[in-house]
């Protein structure tokens, strides 16, 4: 059978996933069952369906004319990096998906990159051209540029065109949407530009562990591509390690991909994607091969962290109170195991035993990671994110830089400008476009901490921004204080209309009445750069002229929605944030001041 191997690529938002639903549906063999989601049909994790964005890599297969497609939609946003960068070794080619109106953004510029760098053939689809606003000439020269921009070969710049709309299911190989009937062209094109995989019979067995599943039969499941043999169900194979050890396993399960589903056979031959089960400690990166011969494939090179934060174990006087999972050693055996299937992430220990530093490609990289845990029942706190800074060869200091690009309505473009600068943010670019601004700008990835939800609050929530990591530069110098203020309940309680009124006077609030609060929790953010402690449980007495909280119902305002994300851009180096399955609180690392000298003494 022939065979063709190919990732999908693209900026967040730019349609991977609805392309991926209509190359599934219009395929020779998959069927769409009824307990499958209707759309968006590979996004399977609750998180990424809820988000709208694609955080785990996932392979399914369709056949097209007799030739089997593997396909691998990957993420878009260059946090989850390490998903793409392992993925480059599983495929031939890539489908590069560009949108017709917005052209190639930041994240499209890094997951091409790594196509490049892998020599991967590149396909692109000009996708969206149903938009009314569509521009899929200016789309394409500005993809040229890119390709030039990040070195690609003569091979490469050579690149197939096929414009589609996802949505409508309709591809072709020119822009004119009427003439277009079916999803068949782009087929037809990776069949005919995607090389088929090159295999060597001359080797023995090789295989690549590139991603990981569970079953609650068979246990953990491996995936990888087969470069080299073939592989058996039941055979014996030597398990090389990512530190070179080699043992022997027997394999107890050997499937394929078929649709979204693997299905069990008896035997696969090099150049397709499988899934074997049978070995329990196996890990991305390493390498099955014979027993007789082992051979170990090159592992993944996977780029560094960049931000740091440290999680322990939640200390509130809330503790326990809503989730299961509490213990230190719940935590450390939660972080240990997503290292086995987060190849970007690492985790280290530090002078104490419940609390961790763990270490990622950006703020919605670990984010999420926290998001999983506390949907799985675990309690925990975190700290204000922190960038990793490193030492150059000359023995300078350097730290990670990111280019921003920034969209945003023409009249808020001077608040952006003003609020890059003093974040040393450099200019690189600027384009008015229709009343739209573009700007680029060259940033130290500590000036990006806590930066969305004033960039929000300026471009009152219409701007656009996105970044992506440029690489380390020497550092750029102390940024200065920005001003932080926050709220804080002085009693534990249920917050009381009264006492809330008294602190909206001061800032905003972050609840409403009758939630419980606690000495030392962050309740809203104050108008001062100063901490303020509010009594926000405060009742009104009754008198014989007027009822309890009578009048005061209507004055409190909405309070801001306290997210995962803003808590984290929010708080200060002197506050954690508190989350639990039920609840996310900020709260200040010493509840009271008492704490606060007696910690200052021990130290």
């Amino acid at each position: 059978m022939e065979i063709r191997n190919i990732a999908i690529i693209a900026h967040v938002d730019h349609g991977k996933t609805t392309l991926v639903d209509a190359l599934l549906r219009q395929s020779d063999n998959f069927k769409l069952k009824m307990d499958m989601p209707q759309e968006l049909i590979m996004d399977s994790n609750e998180l990424e369906r809820e988000r709208g964005i694609t955080i785990f890599s996932k392979n399914a297969a369709v056949m097209h004319a007799g030739v089997k497609i593997n396909i691998v939609d990957t993420p878009g946003h260059a946090d989850f990096g390490g998903e793409v960068e392992r993925i480059m070794r599983m495929v031939d080619g890539v489908l590069l998906l560009v949108d017709a109106k917005e052209g190639p953004m930041p994240q499209t510029k890094f997951v091409l990159k790594k196509a490049i760098e892998a020599g991967h053939r590149v396909v692109v689809v000009i996708s969206k051209i149903d938009k009314p606003d569509a521009r899929p000439e200016w789309a394409l020269n500005a993809t040229y540029d890119l390709f030039l921009e990040l070195g690609a070969n003569e091979e490469q710049i050579e690149f197939p065109i096929v414009y589609a709309s996802a949505v409508q299911g309709k591809a072709g190989l020119t822009k004119n949407l009427s003439e277009m009937r079916d999803i068949c062209p782009l087929f037809e094109t990776i069949i005919k530009h995607v090389p088929a995989p090159e295999i060597d019979k001359e080797l023995p067995l090789q295989m690549l562990i590139v991603n990981l599943a569970y079953d609650s039969y068979k246990g953990k499941i491996g995936v990888g591509r087969l470069y080299a043999g073939i592989l058996k169900k039941g055979m014996t194979v030597a398990h090389i390690n990512r530190v070179g050890e080699t043992k022997r396993a027997q394999l107890s399960s050997l499937m394929i991909f078929d649709g979204l589903n693997r299905v069990d056979v008896d035997e696969v031959q090099a150049g397709d994607i499988a899934a074997i089960a049978g070995i329990p400690d196996i890990t991305i990166g390493e390498t099955i091969t014979d027993p007789e011969n082992p051979r170990a494939l090159p592992t993944i090179k996977i780029d560094e962290p960049t931000i740091k934060m440290i999680i322990g174990v939640n200390t509130s006087p809330f503790r326990g109170k809503e989730g299961k999972l509490i213990t230190s050693r719940n935590i450390k055996e939660r972080l240990e195991h997503e290292l086995e299937t987060d190849v970007a992430l690492q985790v280290k220990p530090t002078d104490t035993s419940d609390h961790w530093i763990v270490a990622g490609r950006g703020e919605l990289h670990l984010s999420i990671l926290i998001e999983k845990m506390r949907r799985e029942g675990y309690e925990l706190e975190v700290s204000k994110p922190q960038v990793i800074f490193r030492e150059s060869s000359e023995g300078k200091k350097t730290e990670p830089m990111e280019l921003v690009s920034v969209e945003v309505p023409e009249a808020h473009s001077g608040a952006v400008i003003e609020m890059m600068g003093k974040r040393l943010g450099l200019m690189k670019d600027m384009r008015v476009d229709g009343g739209t601004v573009f700007m680029d700008f060259a940033i130290p990835t500590r000036g990006l901490i806590g930066i969305r939800n004033p960039f929000l609050t300026a471009t009152k929530g219409t701007g656009i921004m996105n970044s992506l990591f440029t690489g380390y530069e020497e550092y750029k110098g102390d940024l200065p204080e920005s001003a932080h203020g926050s709220i804080i309940a002085t009693e534990a309680g249920l917050t009381n209309n009264y006492g809330l009124v008294t602190a909206q006077g001061r800032g905003k609030l972050f609840l409403a009445a009758g939630v419980p609060v606690y000495a030392g929790m962050v309740v809203g953010e104050n108008a001062r750069p100063e901490d303020i402690r509010v009594h926000v449980c405060r009742t009104r007495e009754l008198t014989n002229f007027r009822a309890k909280n009578e009048g005061l119902q209507d004055q409190l305002e909405t309070p801001v929605q306290l997210t995962l994300e803003y808590a984290l851009d929010y708080i200060g180096d002197d506050e954690l944030v508190e989350v639990t399955p039920g609840s996310i609180r900020i709260r200040k690392l010493y509840l009271t001041d008492l704490d606060k000298k007696n910690a200052s003494k021990s130290k």
